[in-house]
């Protein structure tokens, strides 16, 4: 890596885009926190832009930072409030907390995909909808926070962002285990066990893997670096789907249920 946390490229360069007005950080406003811009910048700053860019700073350093903040918060919260679990539930449920899949679904929903700068590369093979990227750049706005603000302030920025998952308890069994998950699906619905679809391309050592998963009319897509990767990525994705559905059934079912309460 390159430069230090606040040393930016000073040359000319192209605003990512999807970024509104080329004005990064909308993002933030919903969690009332101000970052430098340089730091916030570079946080959004892949190494592929900072490779065609004269080996510019790229956000490597500020995610090493950030993933640190990250795990410390999470663990602080979920050894307070469950007293009750051993060291072992703990450790997975935060492992589910601070997972690729988790950090990169808090980035979609931030819509931080579309404020990144990346290189020419990574932008044709969809590196603003890359699991791992996404995850990175938030572990990157984490550190940029920390250095912006104070310690507490990035604590409560953290569980800001976490807060949706942990009260999901159905997300931990689904980013842990989702083959197990979608096994009982099946044996619920009276369906044979999902069978997954996997091809390896590329060279050996860049090798990258895509596995589908089929459950009924659901199907889950996902890779990754190797077969048992692709596979869970797969998985997780079918799990998601399923319990969106449910999700989207819930309300319905509780209005129905109102509506005949009422008629009585």
């Amino acid at each position: 890596m390159t430069g230090n946390d606040h040393s930016l490229p000073r040359h000319e360069h192209g605003e990512p885009s999807g970024t509104p007005q080329g004005v990064p950080g909308g993002f933030l406003h919903a969690f009332d926190v101000a970052v430098e811009p340089e730091l916030l910048e570079l946080a959004l700053t892949h190494r592929s832009w900072a490779y065609e860019h004269g080996a510019a700073p790229h956000n490597e350093r500020l995610e090493f930072l950030g993933d640190s903040i990250l795990g410390q918060a999470v663990t602080v919260k979920l050894y307070r409030e469950h007293p009750d679990l051993t060291e072992g539930e703990l450790a997975k449920r935060r492992a589910a907390l601070v997972s690729t899949l988790a950090l990169a679904e808090i980035a979609r929903g931030l819509n931080l995909g579309a404020e990144l700068r990346l290189g020419k590369g990574e932008e044709q093979t969809g590196g603003r909808d890359k699991d791992s990227i996404l995850a990175d750049t938030v572990e990157a706005v984490i550190g940029a926070v920390f250095l912006s603000t104070d310690p507490d302030t990035a604590a409560r920025f953290v569980l800001q962002l976490v807060e949706p998952l942990l009260d999901d308890p159905d997300r931990f069994s689904e980013v842990l285990d989702p083959k197990t998950t979608l096994q009982k699906e099946a044996a619920v619905r009276g369906l044979p066990s999902p069978a997954y679809d996997t091809e390896g391309t590329g060279p050996d050592h860049a090798r990258v893997f895509s596995s589908t998963v089929r459950l009924g009319d659901v199907v889950g897509r996902g890779e990754g670096t190797s077969k048992k990767v692709a596979e869970l990525a797969a998985a997780r994705d079918a799990a998601a789907q399923l319990r969106a559905a449910r999700a989207k059934r819930k309300p319905r079912h509780a209005s129905k249920a109102g509506a005949q309460a009422a008629g009585r």
